[in-house]
């Protein structure tokens, strides 16, 4: 005798009390929207970083997730090499000039050789091409000094481009807490001991790295340092920006910080309008009475400081907003 439960198991529709017709009310639900992934990063080595290499191309693709750097290189052994991180808008790199440019002023700091700029811009725009579209990337042009002398491997310096979605900087572009770290050199190092490379883009960046990670052990979001002489300089990835009433002010070159490619878009743009741009050193205390600060980079765009250790700064949305517009070639 079988022991199948025969009983009807199809639901019953009741008649609609709200005016719903059938169709509606039994109709599937919409199904969820399923997150796009983002794109897989690209990576391009660069061969051609000095000119032409018989017999290869200036450029090629390779596998972001295998070994592709020799345990010899010094780039590894040493940290000496330079890099260069560029924001890219809507399939836009943005400065790709000023950063070309700034990556061989720190090739020369280095006494590294002469790069191959029209490769490297082929390169960064291979790489962008690559990667899809997206609102917002971030390419990194890194070169190091090379395999050490006497090992296995070509006697240049090895370079590569990298191409990534950029993360979501929504929140630091509403606003970062910021602490000032002594930086322990003053502010004539630059011209008195050139050797300690202040205002070159190395890849030593250990020092920039600690920085940060004080910065989150003190319950903030960056660093804002300053000089062995009281002034303040720059973020240990960004370049300050401050207004003083109707002009804007950033740290002089000469002060040993990196020439902001951002800061350079954001000039030439306001000096257009007839805004006075200056460079001016600074010190924390007229940093915490100006009429704002931000401090800028080429991906997260401009970052307004809300406090600076314990003081609170005046923070201008439209203004950090517009700012952010600019470095990113964008309409307000």
């Amino acid at each position: 005798m079988s022991t199948t439960d025969t009983t009807d198991t199809t639901a019953t529709i009741e008649p609609s009390t709200d005016g719903t017709d059938l169709a509606a009310r039994t109709a599937p639900a919409a199904a969820k929207a399923v997150p796009t992934a983002a794109p897989a990063p690209v990576l391009l080595l660069v061969p051609g970083i000095l000119g032409a290499v018989h017999g290869e191309a200036p450029f090629h693709p390779a596998d972001p997730a295998a070994p592709q750097l020799l345990v010899t290189d010094l780039g590894v052994t040493r940290g000496e090499g330079v890099f260069e991180t560029i924001g890219v808008f809507d399939g836009r790199p943005m400065a790709l000039d000023a950063h070309l440019a700034r990556l061989q002023r720190s090739a020369d700091m280095e006494e590294l050789p002469v790069l191959d700029r029209a490769v490297l811009a082929e390169a960064v725009a291979a790489a962008i091409d690559a990667l899809g579209a997206v609102p917002e990337a971030m390419v990194r042009i890194l070169v190091t000094a090379g395999p050490e002398h006497g090992t296995p491997g070509p006697e240049r310096p090895t370079a590569w481009v990298h191409a990534k979605v950029a993360p979501d900087y929504g929140p630091e572009r509403e606003g970062i807490r910021v602490t000032v770290l002594d930086r322990g050199l003053p502010t004539t190092a630059p011209a008195t001991s050139p050797w300690l490379l202040a205002g070159a883009k190395s890849l030593s960046y250990a020092v920039n790295m600690a920085s940060l990670r004080e910065a989150a052990r003190r319950g903030v979001d960056d660093v804002l340092y300053v000089s062995s002489d009281g002034y303040a300089l720059e973020g240990p990835t960004s370049t300050l920006l401050v207004r003083l009433g109707d002009r804007y002010v950033t740290t002089p070159d000469h002060a040993g910080v990196l020439p902001g490619t951002s800061l350079g878009t954001v000039f030439e743009a306001l000096r257009t309008e007839g805004v006075v741009c200056e460079e001016t050193l600074l010190t924390p205390e007229q940093v915490v009475a100006s009429d704002g600060a931000w401090l800028l980079s080429s991906a997260r765009l401009a970052a307004p400081i809300t406090h600076l250790d314990a003081s609170e700064l005046p923070v201008d949305h439209a203004t950090s907003a517009r700012l952010s517009a600019i470095i990113a070639g964008r309409s307000v």
